[in-house]
This record gives structure tokens, C-alpha cells and sequence, in this order.
């Protein structure tokens, strides 16, 4: 086996091709689109670049075919906030084959010990954990944009391998066409009602207020999660860009007390419904393709990617009122068959309750994992 760090511009373009040929017989997979993976391995529009490295190798047999990847990086704002130096490991594939496997681990490994880290945690991202995170342990379904999809025996590898679990992230899929419980309907309209609160939805033409909300909200709402490290705006405007095309303004709401920014729910179409026609690519073939599909086919499900409140208005229902919002606007276009609520850290007991009182069931599990290096 021959390891190859990435350099070029073909092995950037051969890192982004190996996933499409391991999984080209799994009709659940859904290849992430092209440019969103290049966006990440971009110092130009990546901001983590700004106070973070990273590394890529491909791994080829001994035909020259490739049968393995996998990226490494260190974000300093983070690494040296846990009782080791920490960097992350990403975007892993590989055949299976356990010494191909333990290779490319041993490679990142080696690297991040050559830069001052002491462990690693991963399968992780070179970014905030919103997209390309975890290892999918439960739930083996197609997955919706941004979410890490990989085969069972991924698991094996890195507990042979050594790795332990950290945290895991839980998505939870609510049924649309089911009505929320009736105590939770009361509740969020009597929030709803009360005269200090109001509830909007975000419009493109005031993008930098809103940003600038979100980012006060979600920054005190995650503040005492352990290594926490406030969000830049420059993160958001990129996630945003990226978000832009298929954005839909009226399923992303914003809370407010007296005008002062309070609690947000970030929800999207599942347009990896559409996407999985276009195996990666918004060429103008791709573009031509996804606006075929958007036209002849209905995105039935949506994903709330973020949901948060600040610490002084948790408790008061406004998530539940967020909720509320959404059903109120998606209900009456009798397309939507389901929401998945995602990325819920096993560790946040408020949310996951919050989950349960919609009636919301376990769909997926992605598992974040460190190993000490000894």
C-alpha cells in the first residue's frame, strides 16, 4: 500500500472521487456535493484556517487504485482546551481492510503527534460540528446535506483501533403528518400569545441583523458546553452562502423579548432528495439536473440543523413555540411528511426532552470518538 499526501490538484480531485466508487453499489448513500467538501480543504473560505492546519492523504493499492482517505487538522482555538493537547481526524473512507484502515489512522495520528497534540478525536470536521460529523453508528438510511453516512463495520475500526466514546449526537424524526401532542400545542400557543415576545422569520434582504442575532443568541446558548469556543461571523456567512440556494426564509425563526434576540430554530429542506441526482456536481450539467428535479419532484422531509435558546429564557417553552411556528407555516402546504430533529448531543438533557414531548422517535446516532495517544 502507498500513502500520498495530498498536494495537487488531481489527488484534491481524487480525495473527492474515492467515496463515489466505495459506495457505488449502496442505494442509501448520497454523495455530499463537491464544492461543500472543497469549501472545508479552502484556506479562502474556510475562517478556521485563520487559527487552525490541516493535512490529507490518499491511500492506493498496489495497483494504484485507491482504497482509503482521510484528513487531519487542529483547530488551536479548541485543542488545548481538554486535559490532552487534541487535534481531529475527517472525512475517513476505506475499504475493509483492517491493516488499510489502522495505516491511515496511524498516518494522521503521527501527524497531529508531530504537531504538539496528545490524542484525537474524530471521525470529525475542520469547521463547527453542523455538518461532516460523527460516525453513523445507528440508523444505516440515507442521510440528509451535510450528514456523515459510512458502512457498519466503520465502528469496528476505530474501537479495534482504539478509540472510545466522547459524546454521541442524537437525530431524532418527528412525523408531520401526525399532530404534536396536545399539551405541547398549548403550551407554545400560550407562549406565543404573550404580549414581550414576538416571533419572525429570517428575510435575506436584512441577512446582517440576522446574523448578528444568531450569532448573540447561539453564543450564549452553548456557552457552558464543555470547550465551547463563541462562533465567528465569518462561519456564518459562509454556512449561510452555502445554504443560500436552497434556503427556504419561512423555516427559520428567531425569537425575541422586547426586540433583544433570544432563541432561533435553523431548518432546511432535505434536498439530498434532489441532490442524490447529481452525484456531487453543480456543473452546469448538475445545475440543469437539480433544477429539473426541484420542478417534477416535492422535497417532503426537513431537517432542523439548529435549535437553541439563551440560558435566561430557557425553560419558558420559546423552543416549543419555535416549533409551534414551523408546524403553523409548513402544515398548510401539505408536502412536508416529516422533520428530523438533529444533532442533539446525548449530553443536552433539555433538548432531548424537548424532542420527546413532539413525540419525536430515534432515527440516527452518530458517535464522536478520542483516543489518548500512549
Amino acid at each position: 500500500m502507498n500513502l500520498i499526501e495530498v498536494a495537487t490538484w488531481q489527488q484534491a480531485r481524487d480525495f473527492l472521487d474515492l467515496p463515489k466508487r466505495l459506495y457505488k453499489n449502496d442505494p442509501n448513500w448520497i454523495c455530499p456535493l463537491n464544492s461543500d467538501v472543497e469549501a472545508i480543504f479552502d484556506p479562502s473560505r474556510n475562517v478556521f484556517f485563520s487559527h487552525g492546519i490541516c493535512n490529507r492523504w490518499l491511500l492506493a493499492d498496489k495497483n494504484g487504485q485507491f482504497i482509503g482517505r482521510i484528513a487531519a487538522f487542529i483547530n488551536y482555538e479548541k485543542s488545548h482546551k481538554n486535559p490532552q493537547p487534541t487535534g481531529g481526524v475527517g472525512f475517513f473512507e476505506c475499504i475493509q481492510d483492517e491493516k488499510a484502515a489502522f495505516l491511515l489512522l496511524d498516518t494522521a495520528k503521527a501527524w497531529l503527534k508531530s504537531k504538539g497534540m496528545e490524542a484525537m478525536d474524530g471521525p470529525i470536521n475542520f469547521g463547527e460540528n453542523d455538518k461532516y460529523w460523527g460516525l453513523l453508528i445507528h440508523g444505516f438510511k440515507s442521510p440528509s446535506l451535510g450528514m456523515n453516512y459510512n458502512p457498519p463495520y466503520y465502528k469496528d475500526f476505530f474501537e479495534s483501533y482504539g478509540f472510545t466514546k466522547l459524546y454521541d449526537q442524537l437525530t431524532n424524526f418527528l412525523d408531520a403528518t401526525t399532530p404534536l401532542p396536545e399539551r405541547f400545542t398549548k403550551i407554545s400557543d400560550w407562549v406565543m400569545k404573550k404580549p414581550d415576545y414576538s416571533f419572525r422569520h429570517f428575510d435575506k434582504k436584512q441577512f446582517d441583523q440576522f446574523a448578528a442575532d444568531f450569532r448573540e443568541i447561539y453564543n450564549d446558548a452553548w456557552s457552558d458546553f464543555e470547550n465551547f469556543t463563541p462562533i465567528e461571523m465569518g462561519t456564518i456567512k459562509e454556512s449561510f452562502r452555502q445554504m443560500k440556494a436552497i434556503m427556504d426564509e419561512k423555516i427559520i425563526w428567531f425569537a425575541y423579548y422586547k426586540n433583544e434576540p433570544i432563541a432561533v430554530v435553523l431548518c432546511l429542506p432535505d434536498v439530498n432528495q434532489i441532490l442524490k441526482h447529481v452525484n456531487g456536481k453543480l456543473n452546469l450539467w448538475g445545475k440543469l439536473k437539480f433544477f429539473w428535479y426541484s420542478k417534477t419532484m416535492t422535497v417532503d422531509r426537513l431537517r432542523i440543523i439548529i435549535m437553541g435558546c439563551k440560558k435566561k429564557f430557557q425553560n419558558h417553552g420559546i423552543e416549543s413555540a419555535l416549533i409551534r411556528c414551523l408546524q403553523l407555516e409548513v402544515l398548510p402546504r401539505n408536502t412536508i411528511k416529516g422533520v428530523e430533529l438533529a444533532w442533539v448531543g446525548d449530553f443536552n438533557d433539555k433538548m432531548l426532552a424537548l424532542h420527546e414531548a413532539t413525540g419525536a422517535k430515534q432515527d440516527k446516532i452518530h458517535r464522536t470518538y478520542r483516543i489518548v495517544f500512549s
